[in-house]
């Protein structure tokens, strides 16, 4: 029977490309899977906040709950980069969160839920060539909730800034350049300067007459 809508807890066509299995096997392990990837998380979104949502769909009366959760790792800075694996005792746990968890907001992000094939020791890290996800290689939008530009688009900004100051760098330094004002202007000032005249012996002369002149001029005063 075809179905009108969509199933909330089908499975993606997303296939692992590293798990070296053909479709058919992978179908079989996600028709028993219980373990979730969940995408496009913030970069700030804590485990805690992680378990609180998704303990929502737990059946501890049936023996379930969540077993752990492994948060995604930047591969050069061990820190969060989006997304996480989370482990539940029961395949019907799983659906659930398919049914009633992806595609909601946590930390104003619209999170994706989907069936995986099972956790495996180094999964944790990104694949991208800078440490994070591939996804975030080249974005070129501004998310602030995923460090800001995407990887290729910061290296792109890197560059132009180097350029732009190897630019001016040569500009202040290079042929022609102007030079600009510090603090020993004073003291270049007083070494000598082949501009400046030199005292003549008429200056001297005009000196020696004013104070001889200067001179007469008080003891007049002081006889009157």
């Amino acid at each position: 029977m075809a179905h009108v809508v969509t199933p909330l807890d089908q499975p993606s066509n997303y296939k692992d490309s590293q798990a070296r299995l053909d479709r058919q096997k992978q179908n079989e392990m996600l028709a028993r899977s219980s373990t979730l990837y969940i995408g496009n998380l913030s970069f700030y979104t804590t485990e805690e906040q992680i378990y609180e949502i998704f303990s929502k769909c737990t059946s501890p009366e049936e023996g379930g709950g969540i077993k752990r959760i492994i948060m995604g790792l930047d591969r050069n800075t061990r820190t969060p980069c989006g997304f996480c694996f989370v482990e539940y005792y029961t395949h019907s746990e799983a659906l659930a969160c398919l049914r009633y968890i992806s595609g909601t907001k946590l930390d104003e992000r619209i999170i994706r839920c989907d069936l995986d094939l099972g956790y495996r020791e180094g999964r944790q890290f990104g694949r991208g060539k800078s440490g994070g996800q591939v996804r975030d290689e080249h974005r070129q939008d501004y998310d602030p909730g995923r460090g800001g530009w995407g990887a290729q688009a910061q290296r792109l900004e890197i560059e132009r800034r180097r350029e732009v100051e190897e630019r001016y760098a040569d500009a202040h330094e290079g042929p022609g350049a102007v030079a600009g004002g510090g603090g020993d202007w004073k003291e270049a000032g007083s070494a000598d300067n082949p501009l400046k005249r030199a005292r003549s012996p008429d200056d001297e002369g005009d000196a020696a007459r004013s104070g001889a002149r200067a001179r007469l001029e008080d003891h007049d005063q002081a006889r009157m």
